[in-house]
This record gives C-alpha cells, structure tokens and sequence, in this order.
C-alpha cells in the first residue's frame, strides 16, 4: 500500500511538471507569434511555427484530463518541439541561431521523464544539431534567415530569457524540490530502519532471555529428579534449547541482524556442550572447519540443532567416559549455492543396521528431520571409523508474506 502511494505521487509530480511546462511553453509560443509578426516585423515561417506550436501544445494538455496518459502526452510535446524548434533555428540563423538551445530542454525533460527518454531525445538532438550544422556549410541551403537585421538582437534576447527561465524557473525549482523530497524521503526510511532493527534486536534479546528462562527451569528440574535417564533427558533438552539461544543472542550482538557468522557460533556450541557434558578437563579434541560464512536464522537454527544432537550423541555414546577422542566439523560451500557438512567423531559408533527408523533414540530421529527441516540429504559414511554424516544442504530463504494489494 504504501508502495502504490509512493509511485502514485512520483507519477503526479512527473505529470504537474509535464503539464507545467506544456502551459507555459503554449502561452510563449503565442505571445512570441505576436511578437515576431507585430514588434519584430519577422512575417515567414517563424510566427507561423510558433502559433501552431501553442495551439496544438494547447490541444494536446487538455486531452491528457481525458486519457490520462502522461507517456503520451510528454512524447507529442517532445516531438512537436524537436520539430518546431529545427525549423525555427533552420530560420534564424542555422548553427548560429541562439534558439537551437531549445534543443537542450529537450534532452532534460527527457532525463527528467526517464533515463530511457533522456538517452532517446538526447541522440535525436545530437543529430539534428549536426544536419543544421552540415546544412549552414552547404553550398546549397534551402533554409534562408528571415529575421530581420534589426530585430536579430531582439530575437536572440528573447529566445535567451525563454531559454534560461525554463531552464531554472521550471525545470530548475521542480527537481530542486524534487531533491529535498527524496532527502526528506531517505531521512525518514533511514528513521524507520533504524527502529525496526532496534526493535528486532530487543526481539532476539527478549527470545534469548526467555529461552534461557526454560534452560534454568529444565536444569532445576534435573536437580529434583533422582532417575539418571529423566536426568539425561531434561539435560539433552536443556542444552537443545541453549543452542537456540546462542543464535538469538549472536544475532542480538551483532551489527547484522539478519545473519549470524556461523564458524564462531559452532565453536562456542561445540566448546559448551564437550563442557555439560564431559566436564571442564576432558580428553576431547575439536576439529571445526568452518570458512567466513554467515547463516539466516532460518538456516542457523535448525543446522544448530542437527549439530547439537550429533555431538552430544558422539559425547554421550561414542566417546564413552574418559577415553580420548576427536569430533570433527566441516562446513562448505559447494556449486548452486548448496552447502556440505561433514560431522562425526572417533568414537566406537553404532550398528549398519541402525538408523533414524528402526531406533527409538530420539536425537538420531532428529537429525534425519532436521536434515529433512533443511530441504537437504543426509548420509552416514560408514567407511570411517567412529559414526560420520555427511549433510548436504541450501540456505532457507525467508517467507516473505505476500503483498496487499490496494482495494
């Protein structure tokens, strides 16, 4: 909606310029007619020129309030001055007449238009500044001057005034306007984008709170529960909630709200989970390799989660109690902007004939459908020792809700 308003008020200016400089360029055609035939005794082709101009210019602005369309207004305009305003120079002088400035306006109410009409008038112009060029040096010139010595001065001063008034009085006040509107414009979008990122950030500043909220509350339960499998449950559950908060909290510190830089996100991942886990001393070793990339959240966080239940399943069951071992994590990005991830561990790893459903396992169900939740594959490499997967994936684009059209 706001869209719409904007482009309909771009289209009102265009046309009140349009139709502004049609009236004033018709009234000046016909008072300079009379001029030109009464003050200046110019009695051939000039006056004649300029009194058709104004009146079918006249024609061709009341007719916009019916059609309404301002394409077709500008071009006739356009057309008629680049024709009137060749025959005029081609009479007063050729390449001397001070009236070919005329041509000039033409290119810049063309620019002002659009960057396509500017380009087209801007040539047309060019070419016919050079044919009157090449018509004033030809030993045969159909065009003669029909300004009289004693008004040429006249002329030329009135051509100037009509020249330099457009150019400043119309042309000049309208974009400068123009331009303080876009300013205004810009302050006012920039205004708003600073709101909206400071209100996304307080967002994933209140989601990040909120979340470790939960994780207290699960970590006190654990602390009330005698049973070591509920303990272990509430504990898994725990840190699958801190995962997503690191993303919240990233996001938060962050300049760029929308992308978090993934490589220090999984270190820290990786370093609390060998530290729930296993304990400040371990014998673990982090392997990550992971490039300068940056993740939207809908890809950070469910990535997270499938990372967060590999390595705690490697801890828990593949590097059982205090034995030495490695994980490695590798992230890269391969063609079509798809991303591979390798994950796994040197630990003891699990049967062939054990997967996502056959398993009652709930973290090893989760990273299939997370894997799935990424619109992306996963495979176990079983060649290695230990338990590996290989993830291969594409950045989740962000829903973007479709517009409202106007009523």
């Amino acid at each position: 909606m706001e869209e719409n308003k904007k482009l309909e008020e771009r289209l009102r200016d265009k046309a009140r310029l349009v139709l502004r400089v049609n009236y004033f360029t018709s009234a000046f055609s016909l008072v300079f007619a009379c001029i030109c035939l009464f003050l200046l005794d110019i009695t051939e082709v000039i006056p004649f020129v300029f009194l058709g101009f104004g009146i079918l210019n006249l024609i061709n602005t009341i007719l916009y309030y019916y059609h309404k369309n301002l394409t077709i207004t500008y071009n006739v305009v356009s057309i008629m001055t680049l024709a009137g305003a060749s025959v005029i120079t081609l009479y007063s002088g050729g390449i001397n007449s001070p009236f070919i400035f005329v041509l000039a306006i033409i290119v810049i109410a063309g620019y002002v238009t659009t960057k396509s009409y500017g380009s087209l008038y801007l040539n047309l112009c060019l070419l016919i500044i050079v044919l009157i060029y090449s018509q004033s040096i030809a030993d045969f010139s159909f065009a003669t001057n029909v300004v009289p010595e004693k008004s040429k001065n006249i002329f030329a001063l009135l051509s100037v005034l009509f020249s330099v008034y457009l150019l400043g009085g119309v042309f000049g006040k309208n974009l400068l306007s123009a331009h303080h509107n876009l300013y205004k414009t810009k302050g006012e979008l920039e205004r708003k984008i600073n709101e909206k990122e400071t209100l996304l950030k307080e967002v994933h500043h209140r989601v990040k709170n909120n979340l470790q909220t939960v994780s207290s509350l699960l970590s006190l339960q654990a602390r009330n529960v005698s049973d070591k499998d509920t303990k272990s449950l509430l504990k898994s559950s725990q840190n699958r909630v801190i995962s997503m908060a690191m993303v919240h909290e990233m996001l938060y510190m962050r300049e760029d709200i929308s992308k978090i830089g993934y490589k220090s996100y999984v270190q820290e991942l990786a370093e609390y989970l060998v530290r729930s886990i296993k304990g400040t001393s371990s014998n673990i070793t982090l392997d990550i390799d992971i490039p300068d990339v940056k993740l939207n959240i809908d890809t950070a966080i469910p990535l997270g989660l499938l990372i967060n239940e590999a390595v705690t399943n490697a801890l828990k069951y593949g590097i059982v109690d205090d034995s030495q071992g490695h994980i490695f994590i590798k992230l890269r990005k391969g063609e079509y902007d798809e991303y591979l991830l390798n994950i796994g561990d040197t630990g003891v790893g699990y049967s062939e004939t054990i997967n996502h459903k056959t398993t009652q396992s709930l973290g090893l169900k989760l990273i299939h459908n997370l894997a799935r939740q990424l619109r992306g594959s996963i495979v176990r490499d079983i060649t290695r020792k230990g338990t590996h997967y290989i993830v291969k994936f594409k950045e989740i684009k962000p829903q973007v809700p479709p517009m409202v059209q106007p009523a």
